[in-house]
């Protein structure tokens, strides 16, 4: 008599991210594992997630509105020592990634990310355990004199266009309260403000292949004080909601 094999349990994950375009994607990817994914959008609410179910993998914004994700980390750890972490930055500075693995994230995934670059650490990070392990750094949109980067954002979403019309379609409803969150940093001169606003909608761009408007980030994140970085900035916007 021929038995069935036993059904695994399909493994849980917390994801930790306060960007919406970021934390649709990596969860929409990460369901395709198959798996089953808790989201939390600050260090408080994960704090709350994570103390009242278990997982298998928590995967944990480097940065929250609220907090550091190396905080997120050492307090879930202290009751769940044993599950493996993944941190998510779109920060390429690799001061930033050795502090990470020094707080014991397993690896850094550098947003924005492949769909099959994410399951690929994932699953590594699941066979290795807490383990430390070499950084996932993706490269940005390629042409950034456009608008959209359509090969690069379907690439990321393995070629599921109406997922990226979903998520450029949300994107765009949020870009008018991001843009006005930027301007009045750089009025108020808050660099701390600007920065936490570039950062997430740095990856934002990313997933969605707004080319332009990532190398006008980039720029502004770098001369805050520039007039012809916030002009550019500016005009990158427009051009998308125009």
């Amino acid at each position: 008599m021929q038995t069935t094999p036993p059904r695994h349990p399909r493994p849980r994950f917390l994801l930790v991210e306060d960007d919406i375009i970021s934390c649709g994607f990596l969860k929409a990817a990460l369901e395709t594992l198959p798996a089953d994914v808790d989201t939390a959008d600050s260090l408080a609410s994960a704090l709350a997630v994570g103390s009242a179910s278990r997982h298998d993998l928590w995967l944990i914004d480097a940065n929250l509105p609220d907090g550091h994700g190396s905080q997120v980390l050492q307090r879930l750890h202290a009751l769940h020592p044993q599950t493996p972490a993944l941190a998510h930055t779109a920060d390429r500075d690799a001061c930033l990634h050795a502090r990470l693995r020094e707080a014991g994230f397993a690896d850094i995934l550098v947003k924005p990310i492949t769909r099959n670059a994410l399951l690929d650490a994932v699953r590594g990070s699941l066979a290795r355990g807490p383990a430390p392990a070499k950084a996932t750094a993706l490269p940005t949109a390629s042409n950034d004199a456009q608008d959209w980067d359509e090969i690069t954002a379907l690439a990321a979403l393995n070629g599921q266009r109406n997922h990226l019309v979903a998520l450029r379609e949300l994107f765009l409803a949020e870009l008018p309260s991001v843009r006005d969150a930027v301007e009045q940093a750089v009025d108020r001169h808050d660099e701390p403000a600007l920065r936490n606003q570039l950062h997430r909608l740095q990856a934002s761009c990313g997933f969605v292949g707004a080319a332009r408007l990532a190398r006008a980030v980039r720029t502004l994140h770098q001369m805050p004080a520039s007039p012809q970085a916030r002009t550019s900035f500016q005009k990158a916007v427009a051009a998308l909601l125009h």
